[in-house]
């Protein structure tokens, strides 16, 4: 197999000694020696942070490269979406990652700064995260719901940081109820990466309202979403499909399934024609993540109250071309107790 160039820089074979991982890490200027068997298959590690640590411990460097190599790196497949790797190479501190196939040969390897500012979008995301969260009662009595922990940080937190792991920079919050924590918390989005301003409502402004405070220079598609949903879509994707209809207006849309618990009759005229014991009905329903051109927001009353399904409404009536978009990743809609439990357990085995 052909290596690339990056790549063949850090190659050692398994039989090398220490001494040939130093001169190799010296050479190749990448602080990095990737140890391979005779059929490019990755054994292991070794860094100049292990050369540094064999030398405090006077391990000998004529030795094999075994004595002191990481024989559990991490490691990517190919294929793996660039928001993946970034998320696992920030969780691992690393610069550099190896990418194997199932079998574990090494085909390439990617720099943090080749995935760091990789898929870039100018995007404005809105976060609506201006409501009471009334029926958390308790929960929200001092603190505003986006700031309720899910798992071990706050769900706005969570949503934020999903969208930058798909490379949205550029952030919206809607606030109302105690908004100077939300504002406290996350500031100007700087810790993040990102940037990260306030549409103020002094009023409440439904689930569309605010967004005619947004500025009027923004040209790009904008993606608004409820402030207190969990959700795996892939934004990216969504964005797309939305492109590519052309449609002023996209809306995600989630399947639902109605169960009868009875028998239902089918009749005419008193008469019996059928019976369908127990039916579920499908429905598709509102998930609460949208997509607006800029024409569609342009239609919103400036500072009133306004929601998103009167903005669709008047859109499909004005014969304005408006489209669906299916979710059947994770999602969930942290409105009421029973949903802000379950979230907090789904966390550890769905969102992280």
């Amino acid at each position: 197999m052909k290596m690339k160039n990056k790549l063949e820089k850090c190659i050692l074979n398994k039989d090398s000694t220490i001494w040939d991982a130093v001169k190799l890490i010296q050479k190749n200027a990448l602080q990095t020696a990737l140890i391979v068997d005779n059929n490019n298959k990755l054994l292991g590690i070794i860094t100049d942070g292990d050369i540094r640590r064999a030398l405090l411990n006077r391990i000998d460097f004529g030795v094999n490269v075994s004595k002191i190599m990481n024989k559990n790196p991490v490691v990517v497949k190919k294929d793996l979406e660039i928001s993946k790797i970034r998320r696992i190479m920030k969780e691992n501190v690393l610069h550099l990652i190896p990418v194997v196939e199932n079998d574990g040969t090494v085909i390439d390897l990617v720099f943090f700064t080749d995935v760091i500012n990789a898929n870039i979008l100018n995007n404005p995301v809105v976060l609506m995260a201006g409501g009471l969260g009334s029926r958390l009662k308790e929960l929200t009595k001092e603190c505003p719901k986006p700031l309720l922990n899910v798992g071990n940080k706050p769900i706005l937190e969570t949503i934020i940081e999903n969208f930058i792991e798909q490379g949205f920079v550029n952030f919206y919050l809607s606030v109302n109820y105690k908004s100077e924590q939300i504002e406290s918390y996350f500031g100007d989005g700087s810790r993040y990466g990102v940037s990260i301003k306030y549409l103020h409502e002094k009023k409440a402004l439904g689930t569309a309202g605010a967004l005619s405070n947004l500025p009027e220079d923004i040209e790009d598609p904008v993606i608004v979403m409820n402030g207190d949903i969990l959700t795996k879509i892939d934004f990216t994707k969504m964005m797309l499909s939305h492109e590519k209809s052309k449609s002023v207006a996209t809306m995600a849309v989630r399947p639902y399934t109605e169960k009868i618990p009875y028998g239902v009759i089918n009749s005419k005229d008193g008469i019996i024609n059928s019976i369908k014991e127990k039916p579920e009905i499908n429905y598709k329903v509102n998930a609460g993540i949208y997509i607006l051109n800029k024409s569609a927001i342009n239609k919103i009353p400036k500072n009133e109250f306004y929601n998103m399904t009167q903005l669709f409404e008047k859109l499909i009536k004005t014969k304005r071309l408006v489209s669906e978009y299916v979710v059947n990743e994770y999602w969930i809609d942290i409105g009421r107790i029973e949903d802000f439990n379950k979230a907090n357990i789904d966390i550890v085995k769905i969102c992280n």
